[in-house]
Protein backbone atom coordinates (compact mmCIF):
# COMPACT_ATOMS: atom_id res chain seq x y z
CA UNK A 1 0.00 0.00 0.00
CA UNK A 2 1.05 3.54 -0.81
CA UNK A 3 2.65 6.02 2.04
CA UNK A 4 -1.07 8.17 0.67
CA UNK A 5 -2.88 5.69 1.53
CA UNK A 6 -1.80 4.35 4.48
CA UNK A 7 -2.49 7.85 5.83
CA UNK A 8 -5.43 8.05 3.93
CA UNK A 9 -6.98 4.69 5.41
CA UNK A 10 -6.07 5.47 8.87
CA UNK A 11 -8.07 9.16 8.56
CA UNK A 12 -11.46 8.45 9.20
CA UNK A 13 -10.96 6.30 12.61
CA UNK A 14 -8.32 9.01 13.76
CA UNK A 15 -10.79 11.47 12.83
CA UNK A 16 -13.03 9.54 14.77
CA UNK A 17 -11.06 9.04 18.15
CA UNK A 18 -10.03 12.26 18.33
CA UNK A 19 -13.86 13.43 18.22
CA UNK A 20 -14.56 10.84 20.68
CA UNK A 21 -11.90 12.64 23.25
CA UNK A 22 -12.78 16.12 22.47
CA UNK A 23 -9.98 16.85 20.09
CA UNK A 24 -9.21 18.18 16.61
CA UNK A 25 -7.39 16.42 13.91
CA UNK A 26 -5.09 18.09 12.31
CA UNK A 27 -3.36 15.64 10.12
CA UNK A 28 -1.92 12.25 9.50
CA UNK A 29 0.92 11.46 7.50
CA UNK A 30 3.46 8.58 6.65
CA UNK A 31 6.83 9.61 6.61
CA UNK A 32 9.26 7.16 5.39
CA UNK A 33 12.72 8.04 7.17
CA UNK A 34 16.29 5.77 7.20
CA UNK A 35 15.47 4.25 10.78
CA UNK A 36 11.53 3.17 9.13
CA UNK A 37 8.14 4.54 8.86
CA UNK A 38 5.91 7.09 11.21
CA UNK A 39 2.88 7.50 11.11
CA UNK A 40 2.21 11.06 12.42
CA UNK A 41 -0.93 12.36 13.82
CA UNK A 42 -1.32 15.84 14.71
CA UNK A 43 -3.96 16.66 17.17
CA UNK A 44 -5.32 20.05 18.67
CA UNK A 45 -7.92 21.59 21.19
CA UNK A 46 -9.13 25.43 22.05
CA UNK A 47 -6.90 25.04 24.93
CA UNK A 48 -3.54 23.27 23.19
CA UNK A 49 -2.33 19.91 23.46
CA UNK A 50 -0.54 18.68 26.85
CA UNK A 51 1.48 15.62 26.89
CA UNK A 52 -0.81 13.74 28.56
CA UNK A 53 -3.68 14.59 25.58
CA UNK A 54 -1.31 12.93 23.28
CA UNK A 55 -0.54 9.86 25.48
CA UNK A 56 -4.28 9.37 25.92
CA UNK A 57 -4.94 9.38 22.02
CA UNK A 58 -1.75 7.35 21.32
CA UNK A 59 -3.29 4.52 23.39
CA UNK A 60 -6.77 4.82 22.13
CA UNK A 61 -5.80 5.08 18.78
CA UNK A 62 -2.67 2.75 18.23
CA UNK A 63 -5.01 -0.82 18.49
CA UNK A 64 -7.54 0.52 16.06
CA UNK A 65 -4.58 1.43 13.33
CA UNK A 66 -2.26 -2.27 14.28
CA UNK A 67 -3.33 -3.85 10.62
CA UNK A 68 -1.66 -0.75 8.84
CA UNK A 69 2.15 -0.88 8.00
CA UNK A 70 4.31 1.21 9.71
CA UNK A 71 6.97 1.20 12.00
CA UNK A 72 6.64 4.29 14.33
CA UNK A 73 3.57 5.72 15.42
CA UNK A 74 3.79 8.99 17.16
CA UNK A 75 1.40 11.75 18.14
CA UNK A 76 1.74 15.45 19.08
CA UNK A 77 0.63 18.96 18.65
CA UNK A 78 0.65 20.29 14.83
CA UNK A 79 3.01 23.72 17.08
CA UNK A 80 1.97 27.51 16.97
CA UNK A 81 3.61 27.67 13.31
CA UNK A 82 1.42 24.61 11.74
CA UNK A 83 1.55 24.74 7.69
CA UNK A 84 -1.47 26.05 6.86
CA UNK A 85 -3.63 23.61 4.33
CA UNK A 86 -7.29 23.36 4.92
CA UNK A 87 -10.02 25.90 4.76
CA UNK A 88 -10.11 25.89 8.61
CA UNK A 89 -6.52 26.78 8.77
CA UNK A 90 -6.71 29.90 6.32
CA UNK A 91 -10.09 30.52 7.88
CA UNK A 92 -8.06 30.67 11.99
CA UNK A 93 -5.32 32.43 10.10
CA UNK A 94 -7.51 35.21 8.73
CA UNK A 95 -5.98 39.06 9.61
CA UNK A 96 -2.99 37.63 10.83
CA UNK A 97 0.52 37.88 9.71
CA UNK A 98 1.88 34.76 7.54
CA UNK A 99 4.75 33.61 5.39
CA UNK A 100 4.55 32.16 1.48
CA UNK A 101 7.15 30.18 0.23
CA UNK A 102 6.52 29.55 -3.49
CA UNK A 103 7.33 26.81 -5.67
CA UNK A 104 8.88 29.34 -8.09
CA UNK A 105 10.24 32.68 -7.88
CA UNK A 106 7.93 36.28 -8.19
CA UNK A 107 9.69 39.33 -8.64
CA UNK A 108 12.26 37.87 -7.75
CA UNK A 109 11.84 35.95 -4.43
CA UNK A 110 10.20 32.86 -3.56
CA UNK A 111 9.15 34.11 0.08
CA UNK A 112 6.84 36.44 0.70
CA UNK A 113 5.43 37.91 4.05
CA UNK A 114 2.24 39.83 4.45
CA UNK A 115 -1.56 39.74 5.87
CA UNK A 116 -3.96 36.80 5.22
CA UNK A 117 -7.00 39.17 4.13
CA UNK A 118 -8.97 36.09 2.23
CA UNK A 119 -9.39 32.65 1.00
CA UNK A 120 -11.27 30.31 -1.13
CA UNK A 121 -10.28 26.83 -1.95
CA UNK A 122 -8.27 28.01 -5.06
CA UNK A 123 -6.11 30.82 -3.85
CA UNK A 124 -5.76 33.19 -0.87
CA UNK A 125 -4.76 37.16 -0.48
CA UNK A 126 -2.08 38.49 1.57
CA UNK A 127 -1.83 42.48 1.74
CA UNK A 128 2.05 43.45 2.04
CA UNK A 129 3.57 46.83 2.44
CA UNK A 130 3.50 47.19 -1.34
CA UNK A 131 -0.11 46.09 -1.79
CA UNK A 132 -2.08 43.13 -2.21
CA UNK A 133 -0.54 39.70 -3.61
CA UNK A 134 -3.03 37.11 -4.76
CA UNK A 135 -1.59 33.65 -4.94
CA UNK A 136 -3.22 29.84 -6.65
CA UNK A 137 -2.71 27.14 -3.45
CA UNK A 138 -0.92 24.89 -6.31
CA UNK A 139 1.64 27.61 -6.98
CA UNK A 140 2.41 27.46 -3.48
CA UNK A 141 5.06 25.25 -1.50
CA UNK A 142 3.97 26.31 2.17
CA UNK A 143 2.12 28.89 3.75
CA UNK A 144 2.61 29.29 7.79
CA UNK A 145 1.73 31.64 10.55
CA UNK A 146 4.77 34.40 11.44
CA UNK A 147 5.38 34.19 15.16
CA UNK A 148 5.98 37.03 16.96
CA UNK A 149 8.41 36.67 19.33
CA UNK A 150 9.02 39.79 20.75
CA UNK A 151 6.95 39.88 23.85
CA UNK A 152 8.50 36.40 25.12
CA UNK A 153 11.47 37.11 27.78
CA UNK A 154 14.45 35.28 28.04
CA UNK A 155 14.62 31.91 29.58
CA UNK A 156 17.63 31.41 31.79
CA UNK A 157 18.52 27.91 30.82
CA UNK A 158 22.26 27.56 32.77
CA UNK A 159 20.28 26.41 35.71
CA UNK A 160 22.05 28.95 38.21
Amino acid sequence: MAKADIAHAAEPRCQAQAEKLGYELIDVSLDREPTGSYLRIYIDKPDGITLDDCETYHRAIQPQLEHLDYDFLEVSSPGIDRPLKKDRDFERAMGEVVEVHLFKPEDGSKIWTGRLTDYDSAGFTITTENGDRIYQRKAVALVKPVVDMSGVEDVDLSGE
